[in-house]
């Protein structure tokens, strides 16, 4: 299966796309240019600045958005007017990257280095409160999160270590028993989990989109036309439609021209409902 490219390579890295019927369709970031970019239905972009960094974008229960930007996370109201809360940390040497919502309304969100050095990032989970707890430590590259249909299962990418691994989860213990799910040829990215429990990831440099069957077997590729391949989401009336986003992060000028374009794959496997953030 080959995706669509549906725009022009109109982000330098694009990630952290999102479809909520809320917006009115999809938004995804421009990370490093901390813009929001957003999808309407006559094929219309638009950007909204949010900050030196914007790594991801979840809805809101209240309305609006949560986004993480470059030391924590932000509240954006319904016109995308945004108070970004208290850093989490002081220093310049780490940002923000990809995250999820997990099915009690908490956010899920991960750290990098700059330089990516090994070990110095978290993932952290913001309960609905605002209380911050640090739910693993000594990542990498905290990268894609998302959660089985039934709840009880979370699936996450450190991109490093070229696996998807699987965690028990429950609102009381959060992530549990952490293990190999899958390892990949390349590097996974971002993830999102569909509506029979299959996990697609983004294979960084890859030119690829793969699905992993509950039991772990890789069972469908979609190819992309363009090698930096990022993060992916379903959506649509059906949440039937696969949107890929794509980076030409530290690409030299005319190498992969298709590099930061929007992609869309209909693999026939409906996604699931996004989880809003419940703060």
């Amino acid at each position: 299966m080959r995706a669509e490219r549906l725009t022009d390579a109109i982000a330098h890295h694009a990630e952290g796309p999102c479809w909520w019927p809320g917006w009115g369709g999809l938004r995804w970031v421009d990370m490093l240019a901390g813009d929001v970019l957003a999808l309407d239905a006559s094929g219309r972009i638009d950007r909204v600045p949010v900050g030196d960094v914007a790594a991801m974008v979840r809805p809101r229960a209240a309305g609006g958005a949560v986004i993480a930007v470059e030391r924590g996370v932000a509240l954006a109201d319904e016109d995308w007017r945004v108070d970004p809360l208290r850093p989490m940390w002081t220093t310049d040497a780490v940002r923000m990257n990809e995250g999820g919502v997990a099915p009690d309304g908490s956010l899920y969100v991960g750290s990098m280095a700059y330089d990516q050095t090994t070990g110095a990032a978290h993932l952290y989970r913001v309960r609905p409160d605002g209380a911050v707890e640090t739910a693993l430590d000594s990542v990498t590259v905290s990268n894609g999160i998302d959660f089985s249909p039934d709840g009880t299962r979370a699936y996450y990418n450190d991109t490093p270590t070229g696996r998807i691994t699987v965690f028990d989860w429950s609102a009381e213990d959060g992530l549990a028993r952490g293990r190999a799910f899958a390892d990949v040829d390349g590097f996974p990215d971002g993830l999102t989990v569909d509506a029979e429990g299959g996990v697609w990831t983004a294979i960084f440099g890859g030119s690829r989109v793969e699905r992993w069957s509950p039991d772990g077997t890789r069972d469908a590729v979609v190819e992309v036309g363009a090698r930096q391949v990022t993060a992916c989401t379903f959506g649509g009336a059906d949440l039937a439609d696969l949107y890929i986003t794509t980076s030409r992060e530290g690409l030299t000028e005319g190498e992969d021209p298709a590099a930061g374009a929007l992609f869309l794959a209909r693999p026939g496997v409906p996604g699931k409902a996004v989880t809003p953030f419940a703060g």
